[in-house]
């Protein structure tokens, strides 16, 4: 993709802290599903553990992100759902393990009542842009 553009502060809009308010770019879409602190035998990590969880669900996003021929540099947007916003600050910092503070994708954050499985605290899924033809896809 071309290198994406963030825009923090469109005009008129407090500017974002913690996210882009904007960011576009051109090429092929890559759609991740919401990933839940699973590891690759299906074991929860980080039963009640918020940091430990969101470890695990950045892990996965990496994984599926690579599957498509994309990185975390190619994010354009997350979402965040989690069953009590004090988890947030645990999942920024797993976050700032794998996306630097100069290229955060635009965000969203809802609490909900419950995801799948009462033992998962947080949800995550992720929208890249990235050039190029799918990995393994015929051409």
């Amino acid at each position: 993709m071309s290198e994406p553009i963030r825009i923090t502060a469109p005009d008129g809009v407090f500017p974002a802290a913690q996210y882009s308010h904007v960011v576009t770019g051109t090429g092929r879409v890559v759609a991740v599903s919401g990933q839940l602190a699973l590891d690759e035998d299906g074991r929860l990590v980080g039963e009640d553990d918020p940091a430990a969880q969101a470890g695990q669900v950045f892990t996965n996003l990496g994984r599926c992100l690579a599957a498509a021929g994309a990185t975390f540099d190619d994010v354009v947007k997350l979402t965040y759902f989690v069953t009590d916003m004090a988890h947030m600050p645990a999942i920024r910092e797993a976050r700032a393990r794998h996306i630097p503070d100069d290229r955060l994708p635009a965000a969203s954050a809802v609490q909900v009542a419950a995801l799948v499985r009462p033992e998962f605290l947080l949800e995550i899924e992720a929208l890249a842009v990235v050039d190029g033809a799918v990995p393994g896809a015929p051409v």
